[in-house]
């Protein structure tokens, strides 16, 4: 007996298809918008086709001739990609670390989300380094973060400012936030 080929009719699978249909073609936000059937979190299924199944597929933030919003899978064979490892109880962790608040906008969970009023917020599980630059699962990595800003988060880390350019911002804070900074940090280090 031949067991039926499972096929999924869900946005990620419409997604692979539309791209392996058009390989070597620039398309729009708009066009994959559709494809995915107009659900809000198209983009996310778009990275999950990069991040967990490995596909290549270009945006402005790997070669400069796209423009933002523009989407170009050149090869239909996917590299390896990344497991998801992030567990139920580190997510909960998390989330209850971060207040259940997006760590890049203050936007919380389950309210209407400050900049997007069309939608409530909902929170995600992202790193703080990317795993595509090195990073890792591990909770101190981890932060609550929206889908609003998940969306144009991928794999951007912001470098940490060092010493120079942090004494740089003291200097230029007020005598009001730079007292209130060395209240904060007495009591981050007090012994």
């Amino acid at each position: 007996m031949v067991k039926p080929i499972k096929v999924s009719n869900g946005a990620r699978a419409k997604l692979r298809v539309h791209f392996l249909a058009n390989l070597a073609r620039v398309m729009g936000a708009d066009e994959l918008r559709g494809v995915a059937g107009g659900i809000s979190e198209w983009a996310r299924r778009v990275r999950e086709l990069r991040t967990e199944e490995g596909y290549q597929i270009q945006t402005h933030n790997d070669r400069a001739d796209l423009k933002p919003g523009q989407y170009l899978l050149e090869s239909a064979k996917p590299q390896p990609a990344f497991a998801r490892a992030i567990s139920k109880e580190t997510r909960a962790l998390v989330l209850d670390r971060n207040g259940f608040t997006c760590q890049m906008c203050g936007a919380v969970a389950g309210e209407t989300h400050p900049y997007d009023p069309s939608r409530k917020t909902r929170l995600h599980i992202g790193h703080v380094i990317d795993k595509s630059l090195g990073g890792s699962d591990e909770i101190a990595n981890l932060r609550a973060i929206c889908s609003v800003c998940n969306e144009g988060a991928s794999n951007v880390t912001l470098p940490r400012p060092n010493l120079n350019k942090l004494m740089v911002q003291v200097r230029r804070a007020t005598a009001l936030d730079q007292r209130a900074l060395l209240n904060w940090l007495k009591n981050k280090f007090e012994r």
